[in-house]
């Protein structure tokens, strides 16, 4: 049985496993460690089956700018299943449980940079279509928003820009 959970310290190991094995690099793991250390995440979620932990999902803060304001948003990724246990709805679960807990903490807007066939399911669209902008140069069908709150891009275009926890990393 799958169980779906936030992340505990105990976790750490299993989750950079998890991402090395479903990126094929240290890159995310990386990442999400310069996340931790530095308190820069907003929501990190285990999927474990027979207490092996299989995916993860994390989620965190952005900002996204325009000349006349600033707000406040999160951004999802990444998000990694164990290559065995791909293809069998996790990843899915993960997005799904990752989204309601955002909404139930009232958070309004995730972006992020996705496949294109796979985020649409979840009320993902091209981010370009609301005049969000991705700081990076990134091809417009892979950075996507979605609004966790009906209407609450409504006339808020701007630039998305990454806490300086990601460019670090990079």
């Amino acid at each position: 049985m799958l169980t779906i959970r936030k992340e505990i310290p105990e976790d750490a190991l299993a989750i950079r496993y998890v991402n090395e094995q479903a990126f094929g690099s240290a890159d995310e793991a990386d990442l999400i460690e310069k996340l931790r250390l530095r308190q820069g995440f907003i929501l990190s979620l285990v999927a474990s089956q027979d207490e092996q932990i299989v995916g993860h999902i994390l989620f965190s803060p952005i900002t996204i700018e325009s000349e006349y304001s600033v707000l406040s948003a999160v951004a999802l990724g990444p998000m990694a299943v164990l290559p065995a246990y791909q293809r069998r709805g996790i990843g899915s679960q993960l997005v799904h449980a990752g989204l309601a807990e955002l909404r139930q903490a009232n958070h309004e807007i995730v972006v992020l940079l996705g496949h294109p066939n796979y985020y649409p399911r979840f009320g993902f669209s091209p981010a370009k279509s609301y005049g969000i902008r991705c700081e990076y140069d990134v091809p417009d069908e892979l950075f996507m928003v979605l609004e966790l709150r009906k209407g609450a891009l409504a006339g808020r275009g701007g630039t998305v820009k990454y806490q300086p926890e990601f460019q670090d990393a990079e």
